[in-house]
């Protein structure tokens, strides 16, 4: 989704929101989705719950102390957050499975895929649901807690949003699967099969929305309220410029240096925070801190792109960085239809950005703080080299204050619905899914606690290796947000980028696999010892595997965002000389032993006919020769 429909949205979005629907004294009706994904729907119309016993409860109330859960359901992201507007993960429906890519959000309370009988659908990432082809399948039945289709047998949705699109359909039930990497099984829940979409919904490439927010038709309720998951979930977004991350429906034991903040559920339907200031450079800003408690409060939300302050914050905090930023050299913005704070000069190293840029502290309401980095409030600009831009806008004239997914990445963030809290803890979230250690491993045995510990702390980057410690070739692979089809005539030039932001020569880059997935390419690359010889020397080897780890690797807009998916070393080949060139020997041999004989055989041929024209002496017996008229 583009920058403009996100930020014309997101100023208009609660305004629109409530001229649209009616509220009670607490906010919001529970199941409203604040904001479904970057740059695009938000909700204007409720959903209206298929049960008819539905009452709203505070996530404090369900009784889940004495209950284990030693499973959850552990899934990778996808996309980038920038270039494609949204994170997806990867949702199975039916049986057999029919996968489909869905946007997460965190501000949305339904989940929906668009449906074989959709008369109006856009050409999406996958092919669309089929009920017929699902044994389990079952329609959600009319009932007097439901807005029924015109024949009156089955449950309908409608989403509308503040930029003209919608979605709507009919609610079905069906097994939900997680994908094979997810400890948890597949588990029946409601979702929304649609038959008509317009606007971004219509053209977007993923397939549809999974809702995470709170009410009873979002896919964490029901996971809840069946008992098979405790009452959270997670998400990490990889960092600047690089995609990728990980999703974990369930609970997780925190690391003992997470920073939490209070979330309460009665203030806002959505999930918010107690925001109480923010400091730039070790310096507050001279506002109010009621400033964050207006309107909705200070509200995360997964599915938006950028951050938007009230005009007070906004103001205060723009001048608070122009002011630490004096030596760079302002520029205009990518964007001509808007005036973005940009700047020059800062290189193309995002790891040195903290060298130039101010670091922005957010302090909650408890005291404790979370520090942001400049990957969270700035974002790179597309036609400058080494530019950067404000990632924080002006909220228009609503006072809510909106952090979207900038502010959180390279951040898990933990929604501890259960304990009405947000945890926030800086990590590596492109590898974090490898630290997982479930990538095709079996499941571990569930633990004794309540809650599954599956996070370390982030591996340091690698230091000097020992001399004596010889790799003879790096491996790695990547994956690239960009289809097989559009990669494929460019993996030359993709290699000699490779090459360039790695320091080393081409010809020690080489493509050893390339496969299609769906919307992705992986590619698995092998790096070799430059010259003769046979390791890499140990400053070398450390510098390329810092380059890959540490994300320093910088590809063009064209080939999209990338993860690394993983990477391993190897220790020189010990073959002998014969073993390291028996190929090439026999392919020698072989080339010489057909060149001789083609010679023979154009020799011999060159004497056949030779013999034909031969002199004969004149009492020569020759063959009669055919008269010929003269």
């Amino acid at each position: 989704m583009d920058r403009a429909r996100d930020r014309a949205s997101a100023a208009v979005s609660f305004f629109l929101f409530v001229l649209s629907i009616s509220v009670d004294a607490a906010g919001p009706a529970p199941g409203t989705p604040l904001h479904s994904l970057a740059g695009s729907p938000h909700l204007v119309l409720p959903l209206v719950l298929s049960r008819a016993n539905s009452t709203r409860r505070s996530p404090g109330s369900r009784r889940f102390l004495s209950r284990q859960f030693s499973a959850n359901a552990r899934m990778r992201l996808y996309d980038d957050l920038l270039t494609n507007g949204y994170y997806t993960t990867r949702l199975f429906i039916g049986s057999p499975p029919q996968k489909f890519a869905l946007i997460v959000d965190s501000g949305s309370t339904v989940t929906y895929v668009p449906c074989s009988t959709c008369e109006q659908c856009g050409n999406h990432q996958d092919p669309r649901f089929q009920p017929d082809l699902s044994s389990t399948y079952e329609p959600v039945k009319c009932n007097v807690a439901c807005t029924c289709d015109q024949d009156q047998k089955q449950c309908t949705y409608e989403r509308q949003y503040a930029e003209m699109s919608s979605s709507t359909g009919v609610l079905g039930e069906d097994l939900i699967s997680f994908g094979t990497e997810s400890e948890l099984k597949p588990q029946r829940a409601t979702f929304g099969c649609e038959n008509s979409e317009t606007g971004d919904l219509f053209s977007q490439h993923a397939d549809g929305i999974i809702g995470l927010g709170r009410g009873p038709l979002s896919l964490m309720d029901q996971l809840v309220e069946k008992g098979v998951i405790g009452d959270s979930f997670s998400l990490c977004y990889g960092g600047m410029d690089i995609g990728g991350g990980t999703m974990v429906l369930g609970e997780i034991t925190p690391p003992t240096d997470m920073v939490f903040s209070r979330s309460d559920p009665v203030r806002s339907a959505y999930y918010n925070i107690e925001l109480k200031g923010i400091y730039v450079d070790g310096r507050p800003l001279q506002i109010d801190s009621r400033v964050f408690d207006g309107r909705h409060g200070t509200v995360l939300d997964s599915g938006t792109t950028y951050a938007y302050l009230p005009e007070e914050a906004f103001i205060a905090f723009q001048d608070a960085i122009l002011s630490k930023l004096q030596s760079l050299k302002q520029i205009p913005g990518p964007d001509p239809n808007y005036k973005d704070i940009c700047f020059s000069g800062a290189g193309s190293d995002v790891s040195q950005l903290s060298n130039i840029f101010p670091k922005v502290d957010m302090v909650f309401g408890n005291g404790e703080k979370l520090t942001l980095s400049p990957e969270n409030y700035l974002f790179r600009h597309s036609k400058v080299s080494g530019g950067y831009c404000l990632g924080v806008f002006q909220n228009g004239r609503d006072q809510t204050t909106l952090l979207g997914g900038i502010v959180v990445r390279n951040t898990l963030v933990t929604y501890d619905r259960q304990n009405e809290r947000i945890g926030f803890w800086k990590t590596n979230c492109s590898e974090l899914w490898e630290r997982l250690h479930v990538g095709g491993a079996p499941s571990p045995a569930p633990s004794q606690s309540t809650n599954s510990t599956i996070f370390d702390s982030p591996a340091p980057s690698p230091s000097v290796l020992p001399d004596q410690f010889k790799i003879g070739l790096i491996a790695f692979e990547m994956s690239l947000n960009i289809t097989y089809a559009d990669l494929l005539p460019h993996t030359m030039e993709l290699a000699v980028l490779i090459a360039n932001e790695l320091g080393i020569d081409t010809n020690q880059v080489h493509l050893v696999n390339i496969m299609s997935e769906g919307n992705t390419t992986r590619l698995r690359w092998e790096i070799f010892p430059n010259g003769s010889s046979n390791y890499f020397s140990s400053s070398a080897a450390t510098n390329i595997i810092s380059r890959l780890t540490e994300h320093q690797v910088h590809l063009p807009e064209n080939f999209g965002s990338y993860q690394l998916v993983g990477w391993n070393v190897e220790p020189p080949s010990r073959r002998t000389w014969w073993g390291k060139h028996a190929v090439a020997v026999i392919a020698g041999i072989s080339l010489v032993i057909l060149l001789s004989f083609s010679t023979f055989f154009v020799w011999h041929f060159w004497r056949q006919r030779k013999g034909f024209n031969a002199y004969r002496s004149v009492d020569a017996p020759v063959p009669e020769q055919e008269l010929q008229p003269l």
